[in-house]
C-alpha cells in the first residue's frame, strides 16, 4: 500500500534527473504530505519525449462516467493490473514513473497506537514509483491523473507494511516508459540488495494529518518502544 508520499524536488532538478522536458507549467509544489486527488510530478512519453508534467494521483479510466472514485484508485497491484478493467489498457499503453524522495507507512504498536515511518533512500537519491496515467474527457478540460504500482514487500520493509510501491532503479527507467504492451518482466520488485538502502526512519505523528507539510515531517523522532509487525488489513489512509 502506497497512500502517502512525499515529493520535493523543484521541476528544475526533476527535468535533469529523469533527462525530461518540463511541461509543468510553473505549477509543480514542493509537498511532504501528499495525499490522494493531489496533482504530482509524473515522468511520461510524449510524442516519444520524456516529459515531465503533472497528474491528480487517484487515477480515473478514459472510460469512467465521473472522477468520483479517483481516490479509491491510488494504487494498482502488479498481480492484477494486466487484466484489471480499470488498470489494464493503461499498463499497455500509458505507463509512467513517479518521482518521490520517500513514503510513509503506519504500524500499530502494542499499545493501540499508530506510528508512522517515513521509508526514503539513505543516500538521498530520488524514488521512481512504478506508475500509469490516465486522460479523463469527461468535462471541459481533459483531466490527467494516475495511479502507483504496488507489489509484495521484500526483506526489512515487510517488517513495516506487506506491501510497497514497485519502486524502479534508474536502468529500469527506459524499459518502463518504453511504448509497447506491458509485460510480466516490467513488475519485477527490486532485488534486496538494492532494497537494504532504503531507511525505515520514525516519524512525528503530525503527518497523520494531511493539513500538515513542511520538513519537518520526515525528520527522525526517537524510536518507540514496543514495536510490532502491521496488522495486513491496516490501511495506511488517515
Amino acid at each position: 500500500m502506497c497512500g502517502r508520499y512525499a515529493t520535493t524536488r523543484s521541476a528544475a532538478d526533476l527535468g535533469a534527473l529523469f533527462e525530461a522536458y518540463d511541461d509543468s507549467g510553473g505549477r509543480l509544489a514542493v509537498d511532504y504530505n501528499v495525499a490522494p486527488t493531489t496533482p504530482v510530478p509524473v515522468v511520461r512519453l510524449a510524442d516519444g519525449v520524456r516529459t515531465l508534467s503533472l497528474a491528480r494521483w487517484g487515477l480515473v479510466p478514459s472510460w469512467a462516467r465521473n472522477p468520483a472514485g479517483a481516490a479509491r484508485m491510488i494504487n494498482a497491484r502488479v498481480e492484477t493490473v494486466a487484466t484489471s478493467r480499470a488498470y489494464a489498457a493503461p499498463f499497455h499503453r500509458h505507463r509512467c514513473l513517479v518521482p518521490a524522495d520517500g513514503w510513509y507507512e503506519w504500524v500499530r504498536g502494542a499499545d493501540g497506537r499508530k506510528q508512522p515511518y517515513y521509508l526514503t533512500p539513505a543516500d538521498g537519491r530520488v524514488l521512481a514509483f512504478a506508475g500509469l496515467w490516465s486522460l479523463w474527457r469527461g468535462a471541459d478540460t481533459p483531466l490527467a491523473t494516475c495511479t502507483v504500482l504496488t507489489t509484495g514487500a521484500v526483506g526489512a520493509l515487510a517488517g513495516v507494511h506487506p506491501r510497497m510501491p514497485l519502486l524502479l532503479p534508474q536502468e529500469r527507467w527506459a524499459s518502463w516508459l518504453a511504448d509497447g504492451p506491458g509485460t510480466p518482466d516490467l513488475l519485477v520488485a527490486p532485488d534486496e540488495e538494492w532494497l537494504a538502502g532504503i531507511e525505515v526512519r520514525p516519524v512525528g505523528a503530525a503527518v497523520g494529518n494531511v493539513r500538515n507539510n513542511g520538513p519537518q515531517l520526515v525528520e527522525r523522532v526517537p524510536v518507540p518502544s514496543p514495536r510490532t509487525t502491521v496488522d495486513p488489513t491496516e490501511m495506511t489512509l488517515f
